[in-house]
């Protein structure tokens, strides 16, 4: 009947969709179990939401942190340890690069449609 979501929103969620199983697998290489959960919430939630709310928006810099190893060199998170973990040469580092950057390019047009927090 009526369409909500606004173009950027429909944006992100086509992202969403269509890379979900490259950013469950890559939640789950840099921080384990725990962030493959949240992320497939996080991911759910915002393919069935019709607005971005601001636990939304957070839940998406979060992830972005993650993706971009914001964290890695803090000891006291569980990301380093997995970061110490991979191997810079194997295959998937490239491919986890290139899903990092065009995560970024989705946020970067959200936020220049939405009061969106910016990511670093």
């Amino acid at each position: 009947m009526f369409d909500l979501t606004t173009p950027a929103h429909g944006e992100l969620q086509d992202f969403l969709r269509f890379h979900s199983e490259a950013l469950q697998n890559a939640s789950l290489l840099l921080g384990g179990k725990p962030a493959l959960k949240v992320s497939n919430t996080l991911i759910d939630d915002i393919c069935n939401a019709p607005v971005l709310t601001r636990r939304l928006q957070q839940g998406m810099v979060r992830l972005h942190e993650l993706l971009s190893l914001e964290h890695v060199h803090d000891p006291s998170r569980p990301e380093a340890a997995y970061f110490a973990d991979l191997d810079p040469a194997a295959p998937y580092v490239e491919d986890l690069c290139l899903l990092t950057e065009a995560f970024q390019d989705v946020l970067l047009r959200l936020d220049d449609r939405l009061d969106f927090p910016r990511a670093a």
